[in-house]
């Protein structure tokens, strides 16, 4: 059935409510799906897309399009390059009526474009960063009309300079992660581990954090400063961290100042990302039963970051091939975290580490020291 158009009153709904929603939210995939969605909504289409520029390999991109999965068109070509080329919204009756449809896609997804409206967005200096693109008008008319574009145009401007906002703080973001994954290296190369270590314990803690039922916010959080688990080591002389014999008492312990280094080396910043990494240095050699270090921290006592980085830590530090041991057997290692189940390791997280073993040794295997990745230097010990 059509579909009516809206009344003001309901235009106005939309917008308050979408705008609301983009200016809300920092994560640069849920602005896109609000984007997608104002866009569909205000102007009554079957489908909406959010195309941006790749300007690196000058290709058009969308990862996020109703009903489809990420499209990328060479710069400049279809209806949504043209429109991004010369500055200029596009409106067409009839796709297949016009030389710069690509049919190609309709004949793979089995879906038919007929109308369709596009749209660049700019940021705040003006530049165009993308375009709005919808596809088929739901209404009795059949096709996209001037008042579709003045809607579409006014949800462009707006959420143009939205994004780009969101942008900004998303390449932030993703410089701390680097820069907090190459710190977290620098500590593995002190001790002679290898730089995939940092990536398979990340990627661990991930896992377990999504199967223990933590936000993806949460568990991406956590991804992110679990690098920086053995920081601390790079104020451990080196003498006592490669040592190739048994330790000394006294050795053990300047060993086991690596969590306090840690702590102390990212505490006190107001970035979460540091005070997530200052958790995780501290407290991820502690253990559920109050034997760990270095406060004895028992239970639900130890944070939620430091327990489970604590399995990822031990499990990367069992199931891999070191220059001193072989890697465990699956076998030995289930029977291992079995029996420090309530022990080493909080029995919720021992329960979850079962249940996604398969994924985590697929973790294991990809990232593998075999795939590029060599030791950087010969490993006495983890």
């Amino acid at each position: 059935m059509y579909q009516k158009e809206w009344s003001p009153e309901d235009l106005l709904r939309i917008i308050f409510d979408y705008t609301a929603k983009i200016a809300s939210d920092r994560q640069l995939k849920a602005v896109l799906v609000h984007m997608a969605d104002m866009g569909r909504e205000l102007i009554l289409s079957d489908r909406c897309t959010v195309w941006l520029i790749d300007e690196e390999k000058r290709e058009l991109y969308t990862t996020v399009a109703h009903g489809v999965d990420e499209i990328r068109v060479p710069y400049g070509t279809g209806f949504v390059g043209s429109s991004i080329v010369s500055g200029e919204p596009i409106i067409i009756e009839d796709a297949y009526r016009d030389a710069r449809h690509n049919a190609e896609n309709d004949r793979a997804t089995g879906y038919r474009t007929k109308s369709v409206i596009t749209v660049p967005f700019r940021n705040n200096d003006g530049e165009i960063i993308g375009a709005y693109q919808a596809i088929n008008k739901l209404t009795e008319v059949g096709y996209f009309t001037e008042r579709d574009l003045e809607l579409l145009s006014l949800a462009a401007s707006y959420a143009g300079k939205s994004l780009e906002s969101v942008m900004l703080h998303q390449e932030i973001l993703d410089t701390q992660r680097e820069i907090i994954a190459k710190m977290g290296e620098v500590g593995e190369i002190r001790s002679r581990e290898t730089a995939n270590h940092v990536k398979r314990v990340a990627e661990y803690s991930y896992a377990l954090a999504i199967a223990l039922g933590l936000s993806p916010a949460e568990a991406e959080l956590l991804r992110t400063a679990s690098p920086m688990h053995d920081i601390g080591k790079v104020a451990i002389p080196d003498a006592i961290l490669n040592k190739p014999g048994k330790l000394t008492p006294e050795e053990y312990e300047m060993i086991k100042r690596h969590t306090d280094i840690g702590y102390r080396l990212l505490n006190g910043s107001r970035r979460e990302l540091l005070r997530a990494a200052a958790i995780v240095a501290e407290q991820h050699h502690e253990k559920w039963d109050g034997s760990g270090y270095p406060a004895g921290r028992k239970g639900e006592e130890i944070h939620i970051f430091g327990r489970i980085t604590a399995a990822a830590d031990v499990f990367d530090a069992l199931s891999t091939e070191r220059v001193y041991k072989k890697a465990w057997p699956t076998e030995r290692i289930v029977d291992f975290f079995r029996e420090e189940r309530g022990k080493h390791f909080d029995p919720r997280i021992v329960d979850a580490f079962f249940a996604i073993l398969p994924q985590l040794t697929a973790i294991r295997e990809q990232l593998s020291d075999n795939d590029g990745e060599t030791e950087l230097f010969p490993s006495p010990r983890d």
